[in-house]
């Protein structure tokens, strides 16, 4: 049995036939039927996703792999548009359209009385598009597509409400940032291009042996691997759409967008494009010992450096942008010690629970009234019961809690660390633990400075009836701020639970984020249910050696209590419920004591200042240097005026011997005959 190509068609462009149908004829439709179109397209891309998955696992479907239309042809060289379809783009697809699905509902309560409500459809049903054409594409032109079309509707999405100065400057610093990776990835595809001869995966991964032995000449006395520079310039690619350190500041910027697309791009799809990317690529990151330290010291440092941020923010969202930052590094040293699978699973997992936790934090900000910062919160158990519970799960997956999904994929990323021999692979280790307690640390941080301890904030007065969404009704104002109206911590209304449509994919999203780790650990990652979408070397099998140690998801979570990861995100929940629950006076002597600890992480490492002197001043005043000496001194200054300037001169000069006088010009007639005949006098000589 073979899959339907019509089926693959349907799936890639139902989100896109919403998108033009919100987009260009929203005001035709309607509010409602700009929800309506966008959100029926994603539902059937979820279901006949899910129908692919079915068919490949269960339904004897065997892998598809086929051109749709030739996109063009050079020479020898040519790209199609075409559908690569086994179980490792399967996953992805159920993943991006079921969190979109989800995304799509609690927008029609979190946006409802947005201005731009009909585009913002739009823009999300839009992105689904560009992630499916991304995890979908059978060759490297048309991952280049989706990769691209991800980052635009990224750009759109971060800059939604376009008349805030902060709004326009995170989606300026995503879309530069992100251009940096995308001049990486640009020259790895060129490299497989030039060694391989081919754009096509099946093609270029068969191939991929022959890489062997070839070198490239970069600098005069040293030859590069050639399997080395497509792995690492490849990986600069996904270091920018996913977030990895030293690329990662326009991560938590990103948070100036709406929080539905938080959940959406920036937790669930299109920052794990480059996790997915290179997992898709094992056949020629296998190749490069190399590349693969370079991609664990990276993940690893991004793992620990970037979590410890996330302890001293106090917008809820921040703290949730730091934590996946931090968790796509542990997914990126996966890739480092060639658990591919692993990398992979966590991808999987951590969707559904960070999602979980965008959307509850969406949710808390609506209940607040548009109130960010979790130091004029508190207390809010009562007020939103739904929130807090789902809240609570999310944050026990992420933490690593047993028989919690997070508790599966990551200690099977610190364990696949621990029996890696790579280079770089015990600095990776004492990172990933060390993250363990971070992520404990803030996770739980936040959950007590928003639903535990006395109320930090004020009524003026409470008012019956409408608990509503009064959303985003100023969102287009320029003087409106994302982190409350007026006085922080002065409510104009009590908190109030959120409507049905944001609680209802919280508790959707709940379900997976404790039991989808429970019954796909074993297959995912023991029992090669990836087939040959996924290719590791014997000796790199790190997986392979710990399949050894496992004997079923249930003795594994009974197994995780007894183990160091647990114990290490227990002190981490110790410390928070110390001091954030019972003595939250212990924060601000903590605060005072380590001053310049405190400083450099509220400062980010001072990165983001270092990039603003260096790159952004710099290219001012390299761009004011040139203007001035360019421009002004060379083009305008010597070419344009200096030009006219001296036919000017010379006009005036030939001006004066026109004076209108007889004997002038009878002298100048005498005057040049006398020359000529000079002349002919001296070449008669």
């Amino acid at each position: 049995m073979s899959l339907s190509l019509s089926i693959l068609l349907t799936i890639a462009l139902a989100p896109l036939a919403g998108a033009i149908l919100a987009g260009f004829f929203g005001k035709v439709i309607g509010r409602a039927g700009a929800h309506s179109a966008t959100i029926l397209g994603v539902a059937i891309a979820c279901g006949l996703s899910f129908y692919v998955l079915y068919q490949l696992v269960w339904g004897g479907a065997a892998n598809f792999n086929q051109d749709v239309y030739t996109w063009f042809e050079i020479g020898r060289f040519h790209a199609s548009v075409g559908f690569m379809v086994d179980r490792l783009t399967a996953m992805m697809m159920v993943v991006v359209t079921f969190v979109s699905l989800l995304v799509h509902l609690y927008t029609i309560g979190y946006m409802a009385d947005d201005p731009g409500y009909q585009r913002f459809f739009s823009y999300i049903s839009l992105f689904t598009f560009s992630m499916l054409m991304l995890v979908m594409s059978n060759n490297f032109m048309q991952l280049f597509f989706g990769w691209e079309a991800v980052g635009l509707v990224s750009y759109l999405l971060i800059g939604f409400w376009y008349k805030r100065p902060t709004a326009i400057f995170a989606n300026l610093k995503a879309f530069l940032v992100n251009r940096v990776g995308d001049f990486g990835f640009l020259l790895g595809i060129s490299a497989v291009l030039y060694f391989l001869g081919t754009l096509d995966y099946q093609t270029a991964f068969d191939h991929a042996p022959t890489l062997v032995g070839k070198t490239l000449q970069i600098t005069q006395n040293h030859a590069w691997d050639a399997a080395t520079v497509i792995g690492i310039c490849l990986f600069i690619g996904a270091m920018g759409k996913s977030a990895q350190v030293p690329l990662h500041v326009w991560l938590p910027d990103s948070m100036e967008g709406p929080t539905p697309i938080s959940a959406l791009i920036h937790a669930a799809t299109m920052v794990t494009a480059g996790i997915f990317m290179v997992a898709r690529m094992s056949p020629i990151f296998e190749l490069s010992e190399t590349a693969l330290s370079f991609i664990l010291v990276i993940g690893s440092t991004t793992a620990f450096f970037t979590g410890l941020i996330g302890i001293v923010q106090n917008d809820i969202k921040r703290v949730i942008a730091y934590s996946t930052l931090s968790q796509l590094g542990y997914m990126t040293v996966a890739l480092g010690v060639s658990a591919y699978s692993g990398a992979v699973f966590h991808l999987m997992t951590h969707a559904f629970f960070k999602a979980l936790l965008f959307l509850g934090a969406g949710s808390v900000i609506m209940g607040m009234h548009h109130e960010q910062d979790m130091r004029y919160m508190g207390g809010l158990r009562k007020y939103m019961p739904v929130t807090w519970i789902t809240m609570w799960i999310g944050s026990l997956a992420l933490a690593g809690t047993p028989f919690f999904s997070g508790f599966y994929s990551k200690d099977a990323i610190i364990e696949a660390v621990g029996e890696s021999h790579r280079w770089g692979a015990t600095y990776a280790h004492w990172c990933v633990l060390g993250g363990v307690f971070v992520t404990s640390l803030y996770s739980f941080r936040l959950l007590y400075m928003t639903f535990h301890g006395k109320e930090r904030f004020t009524v003026e007065h409470k008012a019956h009836g409408h608990h509503g969404h009064d959303a985003h009704a100023d969102h287009h104002d320029d003087a409106h701020d994302d982190h409350g109206h007026g006085t922080p911590g002065v409510l104009e209304h009590a908190p109030h639970e959120s409507p049905w449509v944001v609680t209802v994919p919280l508790v959707l999203l709940s379900i997976p984020s404790i039991l989808v780790g429970l019954f796909t650990v074993k297959p995912m990652l023991f029992d090669g249910w990836f087939g040959k979408a996924i290719q590791v070397k014997e000796e790199n099998n790190v997986l392979g050696e710990l399949a050894h140690e496992f004997h079923g998801a249930v003795a594994a979570g009974l197994h995780g209590f007894t183990q160091a990861p647990f114990w290490i995100a227990f002190a981490g929940f110790a410390v928070a419920t110390y001091v954030y629950l019972f003595n939250p006076s212990v924060a601000d002597k903590a605060k005072n004591a380590l001053k310049p600890v405190y400083e450099l992480l509220n400062h980010k490492y001072w990165i983001d200042e270092l990039y603003f002197a260096v790159f952004a001043k710099g290219g001012v005043k390299l761009g004011e240097g040139l203007s001035k000496v360019g421009d002004q001194a060379i083009i305008d200054g010597a070419l344009v005026n200096g030009s006219a300037g001296l036919v000017q001169r010379i006009a005036g000069g030939a001006r004066r011997l026109q004076s209108g006088f007889l004997f002038h010009y009878a002298f100048a007639m005498i005057l040049g005959l006398i020359l000529l005949l000079g002349g002919y006098w001296l070449i008669g000589q």
